[in-house]
């Protein structure tokens, strides 16, 4: 009796033993550190959304998945465009990347470039949590990786340093700083300025001497990098676009956590997502607009357009709106219109 209470001990022993071995051993696969791609460091919201994600991702996983942030996109020598491939190939284990600077790879992210499609923020939000946002998604996967949740580094908004843009006429000739996209050149062409390419890295000397004249980017980005002091003098309030940011994983490196510990991934993603989003609009949804008074109160002259002047913005950029519907797909952009039209303001 004692023997036999003795070999099933021994027996259940072994079967628990069994049990927990594919967890321990895809455990015993893990890295000792993950890492992380940002364009844009701490002191913005884009990098503080990283942070967020990654001390999330420790706490979910009690230390499993440690990540450590490369922003400047560092690993690969910051070049913003190559983030997604290098994302796809392994040399990035995962990222909060923009739509514009991945769209040269996956062209329906050119959806969230497209001049003035979305007015407000209730739109962006009606475009990322619905059907236009879920077949991105979808897309997104087959392209290879894996994603997880929405953020967002803003609506883009003029600066430069010559005068008030309150009209097309007004950015004739003048120098603006883009990213690497080529809906973006066309737009800005069409408006009748000259669009000139160049990272982010290299456009606040540019515009210090004055190589550029003006940039377009979130206010957000505007006051942590201080472009007051390199001669943006003036912003326009046009909202021609927002940018919102993804997060997602190398698909081999998903696969290789324990379902529990991708579920944590996904969970703190989706909350550092949520998060992010409320810092990046922090100033622009409260009453009065907070953030645009501190900005005026550094000397900048802030231009809000009516209804009437930005609608002039929109008909000059409807050739390339209808230029550019079949690279990001019909079906999508009528999908994101719809969610837009449906929105609740």
């Amino acid at each position: 009796m004692k023997l036999r209470t003795f070999l099933t001990a021994t027996a259940a022993a072994a079967a628990l033993l069994t049990l927990g071995l594919p967890a321990a051993h895809a455990q015993s696969n893990y890295k000792s550190e993950y890492r992380m791609s940002l364009v844009l460091g701490t002191a913005f919201p884009w990098g503080k959304g990283g942070e967020i994600w990654a001390n999330k991702v420790r706490e979910k996983t009690d230390g499993r998945i440690n990540i450590k942030l490369y922003p400047g996109v560092s690993l690969i020598q910051g070049d913003q465009t190559r983030e997604f491939s290098a994302l796809r190939q392994g040399v990035i284990d995962m990222a909060i990347g923009s739509t514009i600077n991945w769209s040269p790879q996956v062209k329906q992210l050119n959806l969230f470039s497209l001049p003035f499609l979305m007015p407000d923020y209730a739109a962006v939000d009606a475009v990322t949590h619905g059907p236009a946002g879920q077949m991105i998604f979808k897309t997104l996967e087959k392209a290879g990786v894996v994603p997880l949740a929405w953020g967002e580094n803003g609506y883009r908004e003029i600066s430069n340093s010559k005068h008030a843009i309150k009209s097309p006429a007004d950015l004739k000739g003048l120098k603006i700083r883009v990213v690497g996209s080529p809906l973006f050149i066309d737009t800005f062409t069409a408006l009748g300025a000259n669009p000139t390419q160049m990272s982010w890295a290299d456009a606040q000397p540019a515009m210090a001497s004055g190589a550029v004249d003006g940039q377009e980017n979130p206010l957000s980005v505007y006051q942590a990098a201080k472009l007051n002091t390199v001669a943006q003098k003036y912003i326009t309030m046009w909202g021609y676009m927002n940018d919102p940011l993804i997060f997602v994983v190398n698909k081999d490196v998903w696969n290789s956590w324990t379902p529990a510990d991708r579920e944590a991934v996904k969970q703190a993603a989706i909350e550092a997502g949520q998060e992010e989003i409320a810092i990046a609009r922090k100033g622009m949804v409260e009453a009065g607009k907070p953030l645009l008074k501190a900005i005026a109160a550094e000397g900048v002259t802030v231009t809000e357009l009516t209804p009437a002047e930005r609608q002039a913005f929109v008909d000059a950029t409807r050739p390339v709106v209808a230029k550019w519907k079949g690279q990001v797909g019909a079906d999508l952009i009528a999908a994101a219109e719809k969610s837009i039209a449906e929105r609740s303001k």
